[in-house]
């Protein structure tokens, strides 16, 4: 056997030279394709928020909104139709994730967000609140997503928070559940 071998250790041979214009090559094109991506769902975006275009404006924030009957700090984490966690909402600046202040006052709920477009829901709009663990591209543990049911123009609509303090969220369902009942009351 190892007069087979030594001939095969003997033979000279170099080391295969990089093709760097083929590596380049791929490199450019893995680059291109990713780009188309970014720019398709870009595009799917823009178009979401197009099939959107009957929604409404937004009601503004007033200048006072009230007495101050609960208030937090956290995140907003977008806006779906009313019962379908995963139709998300991009119209009139509802996509856009930031972080939040909510006041709740009895004229309404106010959304202020720092760097996206605030929003005021008027108590008569507020359909109500619960605990859920996801909206279209958050998921959480069980409870951990204050959603708010409210309704704007024809559209009820899901809108998600999360508390910088989740212990929160449990006072804002009963407080937005008696305020529901209350404007209910008034109807």
């Amino acid at each position: 056997m190892t007069p087979f071998i030594t001939p095969l250790a003997a033979e000279q041979k170099s080391q295969a030279v990089t093709d760097w214009a083929a590596r380049a090559g791929w490199v450019v094109g893995l680059l291109l394709f990713v780009a188309l991506l970014y720019w398709l769902m870009r595009e799917g975006w823009k178009w979401r928020g197009t099939l959107q275009g009957d929604l409404p404006e937004l009601p503004a924030v007033p200048d006072e909104p009230g007495e101050t009957r609960l208030s937090l700090t956290g995140r907003y984490h977008g806006s779906t139709t009313a019962g379908q966690w995963l139709d998300r909402i991009v119209a009139r600046g509802l996509g856009t994730r930031s972080r939040a202040e909510l006041t709740l006052t009895d004229r309404g709920l106010a959304v202020v967000r720092p760097g996206a477009q605030d929003f005021f829901v008027p108590a008569a709009a507020l359909r109500g609140a619960r605990l859920d663990k996801g909206i279209a591209g958050k998921v959480l543990t069980e409870g951990g997503l204050l959603v708010v049911t409210w309704r704007h123009g024809d559209k009820d609509i899901d809108s998600g928070f999360r508390a910088d303090h989740p212990a929160e969220h449990a006072a804002w369902v009963e407080a937005l559940t008696t305020l529901n009942s209350t404007t209910e009351g008034a109807r």
